[in-house]
């Protein structure tokens, strides 16, 4: 035994020297230059991502775990294995004879971790260093990997300057403690040290790797720079408004704005009916309240993509394209023509830092529910920020708890603000109630109206007469109904319905249809075309047929629209595409059903109608009060706001379940297949793509000529041969007949159409 003892002392020793002689490699390159090797040591390393770490850490005053964490990180790159891997990857000699078959090294500061502190820092150290390059584990699986290893015996655990009473006085003293924050809200916390540790690693890395890079990241400019940008927009806006009605309440609720921005953290909303300048003024009450409270920055989330191109482009304009940054699939960073702000721009998307972010809402959510280090890494970027929440309506029911206890967490435990904005406000405080009482849960605790209810938007801003006809028509009686008007929009549900409508309507002036069957660079044309149509008064007529894709923010103006049955929301968002400037002295909107051609809704859709259904038929439907009756009416039918049960994986402290609960968490149900289109230039791409293969830069675009479709449709496609799939999970149909210039994918095989016409 003692002779055995003395030979792994030897063997230390030896490994010892070898580390003082050639040095711990943690990352190293191959100067173009001189050809010499240059080496960042694992010690250097280690401590320059505890530094950034404690840093990122610091802001929601944890900068002790930040920094044990960056020490503890990478400590099993200590391993023999590990430092024999590194040099025979890139090429160098190694004196070491022993070959290893496994040079992983994440699980060994998650040991020490636990070892110094005990198991219950699982799911704040350990589970966070044993998962920074593969994403959070289930507690299962992260209690295994820290068991089923030993420590290796060359590991250094002597010299590791980490100060464990210090990490437990700075929790305890810390808001996590102070506030009694809930302890179903701490998985926020596990995700936010994850953010600090990922973002740190790959800074670190990137500083060392590609210095040119790393200097490229960091916009100069902050949201107090920015806040006079856009008070000189709002004055000149002013300077040259007309003196009406509507641009007087809108100077009324900038003023407003102005006023409560100054009000403490806290969930805010702004209820302003459409055409009350809602964006601007958001965005006021936003950078005001960030400058007030030495806030980070602005993020806007957006439920449709279509919105988020019109927002941020009307903010790149105030702010210049430098400092707002685009997040979303439809937006490629190699649009950007200058090519300083193009690489900042897409170095940006990895960890959000800018002073103002224009995203999605899935985006937005499905990042704070994910175990990825990709989405996890722009976490620590949200503290101590304002979020705008757009068209805050459209949040899914279906997630409403879990959505809601989230803004909950990030409001008390990382100060964050929240503004909702919207025409139709949902109820999302006090306790929220289903048609099954269990499913009750408690809302937020209290909402800041930043419009008081004398204000009466809903009266001031009234520019359309709403007319309901829950009787059963056909396509035919709706086709004709809306011929009898010149310039006149009609949004329905489905794009089976858009097409139907479309093709019913007579050829005389210009119609068009808007659906997703159209590719998203076909839609944005399309949208274009038809602003540029309704200013142009040689085309006396312009009739649109479109799914709900223009139903909210998208600034379009008829003096007529019909809306197929729906949802109270979704009906008055339809009505704000109505006399929307007030050219008008009164618009109309008519809602209708396609009962009679047996388009029965389903689902979520048809709670929402019959939510509408069961007002009294004499409400005021513009009232705030008709739209708090309606969102009770609508949580009454549910039976779940917590359709994957996310309580269940991560409302226990010592169960947590992230990468169970980052694959439940989807708030869109993506059953589809998308499919590249022949659009424009996408067939190029695709030569590209097949000569290439696949780079972020060529996705980016082609994700601008992609439909997606239900797998049935695709099945049939694929039956008729029309899709090639040209790599692993990448489809094309390249016929372009089969691509309508006017409705986009058609499902139908042409070829066999054309032989029966024959």
């Amino acid at each position: 035994c003692l002779s055995r003892g003395l030979g792994d002392v030897y063997k230390r020793q030896e490994f010892y020297y070898m580390i003082a002689e050639r040095q711990l490699i943690s990352h190293l390159y191959q100067n173009k230059e001189n050809g010499q090797w240059v080496i960042q040591s694992n010690d250097e390393h280690q401590k320059g991502v505890a530094k950034i770490a404690a840093s990122f850490a610091k802001r929601f005053e944890l900068p002790s775990w930040g920094y044990a964490l960056g020490l503890l990180h990478d400590k099993g790159k200590e391993r023999a294995a590990f430092q024999q891997y590194i040099r025979k990857v890139n090429g160098l000699s190694t004196d070491d004879k022993k070959h290893y078959n496994d040079h992983a090294h994440a699980f060994v500061g998650g040991i020490l971790a636990k070892d110094f502190m005990g198991k219950d820092v699982l799911n704040l150290l350990a589970n966070q260093i044993i998962s920074h390059h593969t994403g959070l584990y289930d507690y299962v699986e992260a209690e295994n990997i820290l068991q089923e290893k030993p420590l290796p015996e060359e590991i250094d655990k002597d010299n590791i300057n980490i100060d464990i009473p210090l990490l437990y006085k700075e929790f305890l003293e810390s808001p996590f403690s102070k506030f009694k924050v809930d302890r179903k809200h701490f998985h926020h916390l596990s995700r936010m040290l994850f953010s600090c540790l990922v973002d740190a690693d790959r800074l670190d890395t990137e500083q060392f790797m590609n210095l040119e890079s790393w200097q490229k990241r960091k916009c100069s400019s902050t949201v107090v720079d920015l806040l006079p940008k856009l008070e000189a927009h709002l004055q000149k806006l002013q300077l040259d408004a007309v003196d009406t009605e509507v641009n007087r309440i809108r100077r009324k609720v900038q003023e407003q704005c102005s006023k409560t921005s100054l009000g403490e953290k806290g969930f805010y909303s702004l209820t302003v009916p459409t055409g009350g300048g809602k964006t601007l003024s958001s965005l006021l009450w936003a950078m005001k309240h960030a400058a007030n409270h030495a806030m980070n920055r602005i993020i806007i989330a957006i439920p449709y993509t279509s919105i988020i191109v019109q927002t941020a482009g009307l903010l790149k304009k105030i702010f210049g394209e430098e400092n707002v940054l685009e997040h979303h699939s439809n937006f490629n960073p190699d649009d950007i023509k200058n090519e300083e702000v193009r690489e900042k721009a897409k170095l940006a998307t990895e960890n959000w830092d800018y002073p103002i972010i224009v995203t999605t809402n899935v985006q937005l959510f499905e990042s704070m529910f994910s175990n990825r280090p990709s989405d996890c890494r722009k976490l620590h970027n949200i503290v101590n920020s304002v979020i705008i929440l757009d068209e805050v309506q459209t949040l899914p029911t279906d997630f409403l708890q879990p959505i809601v206890d989230a803004m909950k967490a990030y409001q008390k435990m990382f100060g964050v603000s929240i503004l909702f904005t919207t025409a139709s406000q949902p109820v999302l405080s006090g306790l929220i109630e289903g048609a099954n009482p269990k499913v009750g849960f408690k809302g937020i605790e209290h909402i800041m109206e930043i419009i008081p209810t004398e204000f009466a938007l809903h009266d001031k801003l009234r520019r359309v007469k709403l007319e309901i006809d829950n009787t059963g028509k056909t396509y035919d009686e709706i086709a004709a109904k809306v011929s009898e008007y010149d310039k006149v929009l009609c949004i329905v549900n489905t794009r089976k319905d858009a097409k139907e409508l479309y093709n019913r309507l007579p050829d005389e002036g210009v119609k068009i249809h808007l659906s997703r069957m159209m590719c998203p660079a076909h839609i944005s044309e399309t949208i274009c075309k038809i602003k540029a149509l309704l200013k142009d008064e040689a085309h006396p007529i312009v009739r649109v047929i479109a799914t709900q894709l223009v139903e909210a923010g998208v600034d379009i103006d008829f003096p007529v629209v019909f809306r197929q049955e729906a949802g109270l929301d979704s009906v008055l968002q339809a009505a704000g595409r109505c006399n929307r400037e007030g050219k008008n002295r009164i618009g109309h909107t008519f809602v209708f059903s396609l009962s009679a051609e047996k388009r029965i809704l389903f689902g979520s859709m048809a709670a929402a109608n019959n939510a509408r259904l069961n007002l009294p038929t004499d409400s005021d439907w513009f009232a705030p009060s008709t739209m708090e009756k309606y969102f009770q009416q609508l949580y009454f039918r549910k039976d779940t706001f917590d359709k994957k049960d996310m309580k269940h994986y991560l409302y226990k402290l010592d169960e947590l379940c992230f990468e169970t609960a980052s694959k439940e968490f989807r708030l869109i149900d993506d059953d589809g297949m998308n499919v590249i289109v022949n659009w424009e230039n996408s067939m190029g791409l695709v030569e590209n793509l097949k000569k290439s293969g696949c780079t972020y830069s060529l996705m980016k675009q082609l994700a601008k000529f992609t439909v997606g479709v239900h797998r049935s449709n695709f099945s049939q496609l694929i039956k008729y041969g029309a899709v090639e799939e040209i790599l692993e999970g990448i489809y094309v149909l390249a016929d372009r007949a089969q691509y309508d210039n006017a409705i986009g994918l058609k499902l139908e095989n042409h070829w066999m159409e054309e032989i029966l016409m024959i």
